[in-house]
Protein backbone atom coordinates (compact mmCIF):
# COMPACT_ATOMS: atom_id res chain seq x y z
CA UNK A 1 0.00 0.00 0.00
CA UNK A 2 1.30 3.48 -0.89
CA UNK A 3 2.19 5.52 2.16
CA UNK A 4 0.18 8.66 2.87
CA UNK A 5 2.24 11.88 3.07
CA UNK A 6 -0.53 14.40 3.79
CA UNK A 7 -4.09 13.86 4.98
CA UNK A 8 -6.60 16.69 5.30
CA UNK A 9 -9.94 15.97 6.96
CA UNK A 10 -13.00 18.24 6.93
CA UNK A 11 -10.92 21.44 6.98
CA UNK A 12 -12.51 24.83 7.60
CA UNK A 13 -10.60 28.12 7.69
CA UNK A 14 -12.25 31.54 7.88
CA UNK A 15 -11.05 35.13 8.11
CA UNK A 16 -12.63 38.05 9.88
CA UNK A 17 -12.49 41.19 7.74
CA UNK A 18 -13.23 44.64 9.12
CA UNK A 19 -15.70 46.76 7.19
CA UNK A 20 -14.67 50.33 6.48
CA UNK A 21 -15.05 52.18 9.77
CA UNK A 22 -12.97 54.87 11.40
CA UNK A 23 -10.48 53.88 14.11
CA UNK A 24 -12.38 56.14 16.55
CA UNK A 25 -15.65 54.33 15.83
CA UNK A 26 -13.97 50.95 16.04
CA UNK A 27 -12.64 51.75 19.52
CA UNK A 28 -16.12 52.74 20.71
CA UNK A 29 -18.00 49.82 19.19
CA UNK A 30 -17.87 46.04 19.44
CA UNK A 31 -20.74 45.66 16.99
CA UNK A 32 -20.28 42.39 15.06
CA UNK A 33 -21.70 44.15 12.01
CA UNK A 34 -18.35 45.94 11.80
CA UNK A 35 -16.83 42.59 10.88
CA UNK A 36 -17.68 39.99 8.26
CA UNK A 37 -16.53 36.40 8.13
CA UNK A 38 -15.06 35.04 4.92
CA UNK A 39 -14.88 31.27 4.52
CA UNK A 40 -11.58 30.60 2.73
CA UNK A 41 -11.66 26.81 3.11
CA UNK A 42 -15.06 25.16 3.43
CA UNK A 43 -14.91 21.50 4.37
CA UNK A 44 -11.99 20.20 2.30
CA UNK A 45 -10.87 16.59 2.70
CA UNK A 46 -8.04 15.12 0.63
CA UNK A 47 -5.15 12.70 0.75
CA UNK A 48 -1.79 12.93 -0.99
CA UNK A 49 0.35 9.82 -1.27
CA UNK A 50 4.10 9.78 -0.81
CA UNK A 51 5.82 10.51 -4.12
CA UNK A 52 2.78 12.14 -5.76
CA UNK A 53 3.16 15.39 -7.68
CA UNK A 54 -0.15 17.22 -7.34
CA UNK A 55 -1.25 20.41 -9.07
CA UNK A 56 -3.63 22.69 -7.19
CA UNK A 57 -5.75 24.82 -9.53
CA UNK A 58 -8.51 27.39 -9.24
CA UNK A 59 -9.23 31.06 -9.79
CA UNK A 60 -7.67 33.79 -7.66
CA UNK A 61 -9.32 33.75 -4.23
CA UNK A 62 -10.40 30.12 -4.47
CA UNK A 63 -8.40 29.07 -1.38
CA UNK A 64 -5.28 27.51 -2.93
CA UNK A 65 -2.72 29.59 -1.05
CA UNK A 66 -4.66 29.34 2.21
CA UNK A 67 -4.67 25.55 1.90
CA UNK A 68 -0.91 25.42 1.26
CA UNK A 69 -0.20 27.69 4.22
CA UNK A 70 -2.38 25.54 6.45
CA UNK A 71 -0.48 22.44 5.34
CA UNK A 72 2.78 24.25 6.14
CA UNK A 73 1.52 25.09 9.64
CA UNK A 74 1.32 28.85 9.04
CA UNK A 75 -2.49 29.05 9.31
CA UNK A 76 -4.42 27.25 12.05
CA UNK A 77 -7.76 25.76 10.97
CA UNK A 78 -11.03 26.74 12.60
CA UNK A 79 -11.86 23.03 12.54
CA UNK A 80 -10.66 19.86 10.90
CA UNK A 81 -7.22 18.27 10.89
CA UNK A 82 -4.04 18.16 8.81
CA UNK A 83 -1.63 15.27 9.30
CA UNK A 84 1.80 15.34 7.64
CA UNK A 85 3.00 12.16 9.40
CA UNK A 86 6.22 13.67 10.69
CA UNK A 87 7.54 14.61 7.23
CA UNK A 88 9.78 17.66 6.80
CA UNK A 89 7.76 20.21 4.86
CA UNK A 90 8.72 23.45 3.08
CA UNK A 91 6.54 26.17 1.57
CA UNK A 92 7.94 28.13 -1.38
CA UNK A 93 5.90 31.31 -1.58
CA UNK A 94 6.74 34.95 -2.22
CA UNK A 95 6.47 37.00 0.98
CA UNK A 96 6.41 34.04 3.36
CA UNK A 97 9.05 32.50 5.55
CA UNK A 98 11.87 35.06 5.63
CA UNK A 99 12.74 37.67 8.27
CA UNK A 100 12.97 40.85 6.22
CA UNK A 101 15.65 42.55 8.34
CA UNK A 102 17.98 39.53 8.24
CA UNK A 103 20.37 38.88 5.39
CA UNK A 104 19.88 36.16 2.83
CA UNK A 105 22.63 34.12 4.47
CA UNK A 106 21.00 34.44 7.91
CA UNK A 107 17.65 33.43 6.44
CA UNK A 108 19.21 30.29 4.99
CA UNK A 109 20.14 29.21 8.51
CA UNK A 110 16.74 30.23 9.90
CA UNK A 111 14.85 28.36 7.19
CA UNK A 112 17.03 25.27 7.57
CA UNK A 113 16.52 25.18 11.34
CA UNK A 114 12.74 25.56 10.89
CA UNK A 115 12.84 22.59 8.52
CA UNK A 116 14.43 20.58 11.32
CA UNK A 117 17.99 20.40 10.02
CA UNK A 118 21.04 20.80 12.24
CA UNK A 119 23.33 23.83 11.96
CA UNK A 120 26.12 21.52 10.80
CA UNK A 121 23.98 20.16 7.97
CA UNK A 122 22.99 23.69 6.90
CA UNK A 123 26.64 24.76 6.85
CA UNK A 124 27.41 21.74 4.69
CA UNK A 125 24.80 22.87 2.14
CA UNK A 126 25.38 26.63 2.48
CA UNK A 127 27.77 27.23 -0.43
CA UNK A 128 25.65 25.11 -2.77
CA UNK A 129 22.51 27.07 -1.85
CA UNK A 130 24.24 30.43 -2.39
CA UNK A 131 25.72 29.32 -5.71
CA UNK A 132 22.39 28.02 -6.98
CA UNK A 133 20.59 31.25 -5.96
CA UNK A 134 22.91 33.41 -8.12
CA UNK A 135 22.56 36.25 -5.59
CA UNK A 136 26.27 37.01 -5.30
CA UNK A 137 27.04 39.79 -2.82
CA UNK A 138 23.30 40.32 -2.19
CA UNK A 139 23.35 37.18 -0.03
CA UNK A 140 24.69 39.33 2.82
CA UNK A 141 22.13 42.12 2.36
CA UNK A 142 18.76 42.30 4.16
CA UNK A 143 16.01 40.37 2.39
CA UNK A 144 13.81 43.50 2.54
CA UNK A 145 16.05 44.97 -0.18
CA UNK A 146 15.38 42.04 -2.55
CA UNK A 147 13.18 42.14 -5.61
CA UNK A 148 10.48 39.46 -5.92
CA UNK A 149 12.72 37.62 -8.36
CA UNK A 150 15.66 37.60 -5.94
CA UNK A 151 13.38 36.49 -3.13
CA UNK A 152 12.05 33.58 -5.18
CA UNK A 153 15.58 32.55 -6.16
CA UNK A 154 16.62 32.31 -2.53
CA UNK A 155 13.42 30.53 -1.46
CA UNK A 156 13.66 27.98 -4.24
CA UNK A 157 17.39 27.41 -3.69
CA UNK A 158 16.97 26.64 0.01
CA UNK A 159 14.22 24.12 -0.59
CA UNK A 160 15.81 22.58 -3.67
CA UNK A 161 19.17 21.98 -2.00
CA UNK A 162 17.89 21.01 1.48
CA UNK A 163 15.39 18.60 -0.16
CA UNK A 164 12.52 18.29 2.38
CA UNK A 165 10.12 15.33 2.24
CA UNK A 166 7.20 17.53 1.15
CA UNK A 167 7.49 20.61 -1.06
CA UNK A 168 4.63 23.10 -1.32
CA UNK A 169 5.22 25.40 -4.29
CA UNK A 170 3.10 28.55 -4.64
CA UNK A 171 3.78 30.21 -8.02
CA UNK A 172 7.55 30.65 -7.47
CA UNK A 173 8.38 28.69 -10.62
CA UNK A 174 6.94 31.57 -12.65
CA UNK A 175 9.02 34.31 -11.00
CA UNK A 176 12.53 35.39 -11.94
CA UNK A 177 14.51 35.77 -15.14
CA UNK A 178 14.23 33.30 -18.01
CA UNK A 179 17.55 31.63 -17.21
CA UNK A 180 16.62 30.95 -13.61
CA UNK A 181 13.13 29.76 -14.58
CA UNK A 182 14.72 27.13 -16.80
CA UNK A 183 17.20 26.14 -14.11
CA UNK A 184 14.55 25.90 -11.40
CA UNK A 185 12.29 23.88 -13.70
CA UNK A 186 15.14 21.43 -14.43
CA UNK A 187 15.94 21.18 -10.72
CA UNK A 188 12.29 20.51 -9.96
CA UNK A 189 12.30 17.70 -12.52
CA UNK A 190 15.38 16.27 -10.81
CA UNK A 191 13.76 16.48 -7.38
CA UNK A 192 10.50 14.84 -8.37
CA UNK A 193 12.40 12.02 -10.06
CA UNK A 194 12.96 10.85 -6.47
CA UNK A 195 9.72 8.94 -5.98
CA UNK A 196 9.85 9.38 -2.21
CA UNK A 197 9.38 13.16 -2.47
CA UNK A 198 5.88 14.64 -2.39
CA UNK A 199 5.15 17.94 -4.18
CA UNK A 200 2.04 20.13 -4.31
CA UNK A 201 2.23 22.93 -6.89
CA UNK A 202 0.02 26.00 -7.29
CA UNK A 203 0.49 27.52 -10.73
CA UNK A 204 -1.56 29.34 -13.35
CA UNK A 205 0.56 27.71 -16.04
CA UNK A 206 -1.37 24.77 -17.47
CA UNK A 207 1.73 23.71 -19.38
CA UNK A 208 3.84 23.48 -16.20
CA UNK A 209 1.17 21.51 -14.36
CA UNK A 210 0.66 19.05 -17.20
CA UNK A 211 4.41 18.45 -17.48
CA UNK A 212 5.17 18.12 -13.78
CA UNK A 213 2.05 16.67 -12.15
CA UNK A 214 0.40 13.28 -12.24
CA UNK A 215 -2.73 14.46 -10.42
CA UNK A 216 -4.65 17.71 -10.02
CA UNK A 217 -7.14 19.12 -7.54
CA UNK A 218 -9.50 21.89 -8.64
CA UNK A 219 -10.68 24.21 -5.85
CA UNK A 220 -13.40 26.85 -6.06
CA UNK A 221 -14.72 28.97 -3.18
CA UNK A 222 -12.84 26.82 -0.69
CA UNK A 223 -14.30 23.52 -1.89
CA UNK A 224 -13.00 20.73 -4.11
CA UNK A 225 -14.77 20.72 -7.49
CA UNK A 226 -12.86 17.85 -9.08
CA UNK A 227 -9.72 15.80 -8.53
CA UNK A 228 -7.96 13.05 -10.43
CA UNK A 229 -5.79 12.66 -13.52
CA UNK A 230 -4.11 15.98 -14.28
CA UNK A 231 -5.20 16.11 -17.94
CA UNK A 232 -8.85 15.33 -17.13
CA UNK A 233 -9.05 17.90 -14.34
CA UNK A 234 -7.24 20.58 -16.37
CA UNK A 235 -9.58 20.00 -19.33
CA UNK A 236 -12.67 20.35 -17.10
CA UNK A 237 -11.24 23.51 -15.52
CA UNK A 238 -10.36 25.11 -18.85
CA UNK A 239 -13.79 24.30 -20.35
CA UNK A 240 -15.87 25.64 -17.45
Amino acid sequence: MTETAIQVKDLYISYRNLNRVSIKKLRRSSNPKDMRVFGAINGISLEVKRGEIVGLIGRNGSGKTTLLRAMAGIFAPNSGTINTYGNTISLLSIGVGFQSKLSGRENIFLSGLLLGYSEAMIREKLDEIIEFSELGDFIDMPVQTYSSGMYSKLAFSITAIMEPDIMLVDEVLSVGDAKFKKKSYNKMMELIADHSRTVIIVSHSADVLRKLCNRAIWINKGKIVKQGDVNEVMEAYENQ
